[in-house]
């Protein structure tokens, strides 16, 4: 371990090889993050507005809104603020505090997902018996449960990372604080938490997947089952999103923590994929390929353009 004082604060150094581009990225990021706060916002009011949507799909699809637009401002405002001009500093608290709620967020998206696999799974293989499985009650549970694993699965990739001691250089090689560009930076052996990191977090996104994948295959099966035409496409139209979606979130996932050797540029660039993009088509996804969503949206549109007089 060597001998000198502790680091304080650290140096974000940003998105590697682009010195001279910040104000070109900063007006390209720009866009794409008052998307996702937009987009995902508009879900979320939809969703409370429509009691037709008053269901446990849009309930998990109002919660996933939530996440992602939280999700994208764990990372975004800071980067935005560097891209202008402005100090790269962060303190040694805001730095943990980022790396605990982007793994906090993200596992909780994960864990969603797999719940809306699971709520899928329900109405389309128990249609007669899913308002009694996915009762209100039901529901909460799952949503709070996602809450209190995401917790646990964030504190102990945090703790893992910050009981060590960082006491030379703190220049961060990435946008934010996160486990693979902290861990070099660390005056002691990180082996021990390299390897609980890759274990929880390739855990975690396996136990998911595979429930996720176990969920579909039934799916798919009960679909093929279905008598009409209409039926099966309704079915498959419903589920197509979802699909889109997970393969939005798991192919970053894989890409970023579960290489033996990650390549820094290829990580970054699918870390503002998954900050930036994965949040903003999230809204497109479930609204483009959902009438009901669209037909809510446009009432609430409808709604706030059509005020009566006072």
């Amino acid at each position: 371990m060597r001998n000198c004082s502790e680091v304080t604060e650290f140096i974000l150094l940003g998105i590697p090889h682009t010195e001279g581009l910040e104000t070109i990225l900063f007006v390209l990021f720009l866009p794409f993050y008052a998307c996702t706060l937009l987009g995902n916002m508009s879900i979320l009011v939809t969703v409370l507005s429509s009691n037709r949507l008053h269901t446990p799909m849009y309930f998990f699809l109002g919660n996933l809104s939530v996440f992602d637009m939280s999700f994208s401002s764990v990372t975004c405002p800071k980067m935005l603020l560097y891209l202008m001009g402005l100090s790269p500093l962060i303190s040694y608290k805001d730095c943990v505090s980022q790396l605990f709620f982007f793994h906090f967020l993200g596992s909780i998206e994960c864990f969603l997902y797999t719940v809306m696999a699971y709520d899928r799974f329900t109405a389309i293989c128990h249609p007669l018996r899913y308002a009694v499985i996915m009762n209100p009650r039901v529901c909460v549970a799952l949503a709070v449960g996602t809450w209190l694993l995401g917790c646990v699965h964030s504190s102990i990739l945090t703790l893992l990372t910050f009981t060590l001691p960082y006491c030379g250089p703190n220049e961060v090689a990435h946008f934010f604080c996160d486990i693979p560009a902290l861990l070099p930076l660390a005056c002691a052996d990180t082996s021990l938490a390299q390897r609980v990191s890759f274990t929880n977090v390739g855990l975690l996104s396996l136990v998911c997947f595979l429930l996720i994948l176990v969920s579909y295959t039934r799916i798919t099966i009960s679909i093929l089952q279905i008598p009409s035409t209409e039926g099966r496409r309704r079915a498959f139209s419903t589920c197509s999103a979802h699909l889109i979606a997970i393969l939005c979130a798991y192919g970053p996932i894989i890409t970023v923590y579960l290489q033996p050797t990650p390549n820094p540029m290829l990580g970054t660039v699918v870390q503002i994929l998954m900050n930036l993009v994965g949040p903003m088509l999230n809204p497109l996804i479930y609204t483009l390929r959902n009438k009901e969503v669209k037909t809510a949206l446009k009432k609430v549109l409808y709604r706030k353009n059509h005020v009566p007089e006072i």
